[in-house]
This record gives C-alpha cells, sequence and structure tokens, in this order.
C-alpha cells in the first residue's frame, strides 16, 4: 500500500555545519536561515510514526527544534561520526516507551557502533533506565529489499573513502547520501524515482563526495522529477548555487519538507 509521507531535512550540513567553528566566510556569517546548515539528517513521517534517517551530533538539538516526541526507527547509512555521534540521544525515547528502538544498518556498520556504544547493547537486565536501547535488524546483502517495521525498504550500497555507505529507497523517495563510488547497478535499483536526496559537497570534486556537477550528472541518469542536495560545505551560498543549478535540482536547507509516497506493508 502507498502512502503519503512527509520528509523533514533535520540537518543539510557537511561534517563541520554551518557556521564553522571560528570561520568568517561569507556563508559562515550569512544571515541566511538557509545557510545555517546543521550535522546531515533527515525525518521521515508517515501514518503518524517517525523515522530518523542517521543521527549525528546535532541530534539533541534536531529533535528540540521540531519537537520529536517519538522515534518508531532508525535508518543508518554508515558508522562516520557526523552520521551516529547523536545515538546516545535517543535513551529519552527508550525512557518514554520502555522497548528498545528498531535499527536498520549494515552488518559493518553494526560491527563499528557496537564498538563504539557497548553500553547500548549489553544485557537487558543489567541496564540502567537511562540507558538506550536500540534493536538492530542488519542487512542481509549489498543491495535487495527488506520490510522494516512495516516500510517496504530497497536498499543499495556504495563507497565512500573504503567504507560502505547504504542508501535507502521508499516508493518513490530515495536517500542517497555520502556517495563517491559506486556500482552501475545501482541506477537500477532507483528507476522510477520521483523525489531523490543526494549529498553534495561543494563546487570541486572531492575524494569523498560528489562535486555538484557530479550530482546533477548522477540525477540526471536516475531521471527524478525532484532531487535536493544535502551535505553541503560552507563553500556553497545557498543561493548563488541555486542559481546555477537546472530548475529540478535545488539545494536543501534545515526545516525543509518534501511531499513523498511511501510502500507500507499491512
Amino acid at each position: 500500500m502507498r502512502t503519503a509521507g512527509i520528509f523533514l531535512f533535520l540537518g543539510s550540513g557537511a561534517s563541520m555545519g554551518i557556521p564553522v567553528i571560528g570561520c568568517k566566510c561569507a556563508v559562515c556569517i550569512s544571515e541566511s536561515p538557509c545557510n545555517h546548515r546543521l550535522r546531515p539528517s533527515g525525518l521521515l513521517t508517515v501514518g503518524g510514526r517517525k523515522f530518523l534517517f542517521d543521527c549525528g551530533p546535532d541530534f539533541r538539538l534536531q529533535a528540540i527544534q521540531h519537537k520529536i516526541d517519538r522515534l518508531d526507527g532508525i535508518l543508518l547509512t554508515h558508522a562516520h561520526h557526523d552520521h551516529t555521534a547523536g545515538l546516545d540521544e535517543v535513551r529519552v525515547y527508550y525512557m518514554r516507551e520502555k522497548k528498545a528502538i528498531p535499527c536498520l544498518l549494515s552488518p559493518s556498520t553494526a560491527a563499528d557502533i557496537q564498538m563504539r556504544y557497548p553500553y547500548i547493547f549489553g544485557e537487558p537486565g543489567h541496564a540502567h533506565k537511562l540507558i538506550p536501547r536500540m534493536a538492530l535488524q542488519e542487512l542481509k546483502d549489498v543491495q535487495g529489499e527488506v520490510v522494516f517495521e512495516k516500510l517496504r525498504i530497497q536498499y543499495v550500497t556504495y563507497e565512500q573513502g573504503g567504507m560502505p555507505v547504504n542508501g535507502f529507497r521508499l516508493g518513490n523517495f530515495a536517500y542517497i547520501s555520502d556517495i563517491r563510488h559506486y556500482p552501475e547497478s545501482l541506477f537500477e535499483a532507483l528507476s522510477g524515482v520521483e523525489v531523490l536526496v543526494l549529498s553534495a559537497l561543494r563546487m570541486e570534486p572531492t575524494p569523498f563526495h560528489f562535486s555538484i556537477d557530479e550530482a546533477v550528472a548522477f540525477s540526471e541518469r536516475v531521471g527524478a522529477a525532484h532531487t535536493w542536495l544535502t551535505h553541503i560545505a560552507h563553500e556553497l551560498d545557498h543561493e548563488a548555487t541555486n542559481a546555477r543549478l537546472p530548475p529540478n535540482v535545488r539545494m536543501a536547507y534545515d526545516g525543509l519538507e518534501l511531499d513523498v509516497l511511501i510502500d507500507e506493508v499491512l
């Protein structure tokens, strides 16, 4: 069953956020709210349920700003600090609901966060009530389809700096962040996507992220009607960059909401 949902950009910035500490560049001192970017994360709301895409170091602030009073699941793309450093903050939801929060992730991401947050995954009987609990659902292959908390999700795997990263497709929507090297099979998996979230760090190519032009070319191959760029560094001014983008590719900004259609399993 296809259900209407809303995807909210909690953060559209790169790993240092914007403003960058101590920086006085034009973007960092800009008064435009579109240039104030927290670390990359998103919230999908569908049927009253809320699903978090990545949980970076700004999650507490993001949750307060957007009044996120519940979490029904977390989808982690990979284990880098700017995507996982807020996991301890989900303890408030565990304290309120008294049940582990489901989390969809790859085996390599699971191994990494279990190493960095061993107390989250200890024996529940010995847990202090303030310790968050997560129930991990590990992806079995590099590409496939799973049902996660009654959501039908297609997942793909690509690479950033030697680390495997997962992208997720739900209905007509796909979230592809921190992409650098990828297999051609990615485009078949993304065929028919209408709303694409895609990372693009700055104008110039880097070893770890798409440039703006590379992201535009990737979007064209996917054929998405609308592409929104995220994981944006402080070299990119919102309005100036939008002015050079094709009409169907836009810069995301914190607080932006997208209407999406999600496949639910009854």
